[in-house]
């Protein structure tokens, strides 16, 4: 049985530029990379692949990318003069163009770095009707599309770490629509990314950025689509 179709994939999203996978898909991974960094980058390299660099010129790719870090939606006229905007606030940024046919067509690396020199990489690419997919962060797997209220989290493994998040999550009653766990090896560092049915009271992420081990833990709402 075929998949139905969505009002999205017939008309596309409500958008600034002439491509929903060349300009909102690369704007919305730009908004995600940002909020995975969780602040504006004093210095973001930008690293396309295959049909991002073929076509995207074209398409407005560069500029789309930069307005989402800079915290743009797709639907902001400020796109087309995120370069300027970024000049303007001293972010250093570059792109660097590449070919690798084991990525998706329309791929793209974030390399973020703040005045500390603290550095997070985010991989993910446009798939197409301005949806997108987050498939790595900092070497980590990860498999979200901003399409639900999402927790990230890097942390120490140790035994009862996803017991102890996701008891929190369910004593609020609110429901774990999918998990994505992945670990460098046993005992060192490991991630996951939940996709959550509701909203992530701002209290309960305190009591859970509050369990020892955690380095890094990031809640992004939905993506407008």
């Amino acid at each position: 049985m075929q998949n139905k179709k969505t009002i999205l994939d017939i008309l596309g999203p409500v958008m600034v530029g002439p491509s929903s996978s060349h300009t909102a898909g690369a704007c919305r991974l730009g908004l995600i990379a940002g909020k995975i960094f969780g602040s504006v980058p004093n210095k973001v390299v930008f690293n396309l692949y295959n049909s991002f660099v073929k076509t995207g010129q074209g398409h407005g790719t560069q500029m789309a990318l930069l307005a989402g870090i800079l915290g743009f939606d797709v639907d902001s006229v400020e796109i087309k003069n995120s370069f300027e905007i970024a000049k303007c606030r001293n972010i250093q940024f570059e792109f660097n163009n590449f070919e690798d046919y084991n990525r998706h067509p329309n791929s793209v690396d974030f390399i973020m770095q703040n005045n500390e020199g603290e550095t997070i990489t985010v991989k993910g690419c446009s798939i197409g009707a301005g949806e997108i997919l987050i498939e790595e962060i900092n070497g980590f797997s990860f498999n979200f599309k901003g399409d639900y209220n999402t927790l990230l989290l890097m942390y120490k493994d140790a035994p009862g770490m996803i017991y102890r998040v996701a008891n929190l999550i369910q004593a609020q009653n609110i429901n774990i629509a999918s998990m994505n766990c992945d670990r460098k090896a046993k005992g060192m560092g490991a991630s996951m990314g939940i996709c959550l049915d509701s909203k992530l009271p701002y209290s309960l992420f305190e009591k859970i950025k509050a369990i020892g081990g955690i380095y890094l833990i990031r809640y992004i709402e939905r993506l407008k689509f």
